[in-house]
């Protein structure tokens, strides 16, 4: 049976090393937010304090129960916005988590960090 579940957890600690008063991802957060709100999408958008992959601003995590996480990093609010709520719309409809590579946007395919299986 599949959950149709996600939720995306920014990090919104990391700063930016050409200016160390932004944090990309609180601007991706509130630029996801706005989109999912826009679109009247069930999912979630939460902000986490860290996902210790500070060299490589902004990261997500895509989670749902009983589902693999994904650790995502390198996003960019101009170009991946659209591509994270694709990401976990697939992510949502799988039965596991685990989302075809074929099927994932070009920042999910190149920008995952990790995948962690979910607790028995």
């Amino acid at each position: 049976m599949s959950d149709k579940n996600a939720t995306i957890f920014v990090c919104v600690s990391c700063r930016d090393e050409g200016d160390p008063e932004r944090r990309p991802g609180a601007v991706f957060l509130d630029a996801l937010r706005a989109r999912l709100k826009e679109r009247d999408l069930p999912i979630r958008a939460e902000s986490v304090e860290c996902l210790a992959v500070c060299k490589r601003p902004a990261t997500i995590a895509l989670a749902g129960e009983a589902k693999w996480t994904y650790v995502i990093a390198d996003l960019d609010v101009q170009a991946n916005v659209d591509d994270v709520i694709e990401s976990a719309l697939r992510f949502a409809e799988s039965e596991n988590g685990i989302v075809a590579w074929k099927d994932r946007p070009v920042c999910f395919r190149k920008g995952v960090v990790s995948r962690t299986p979910p607790l028995p």
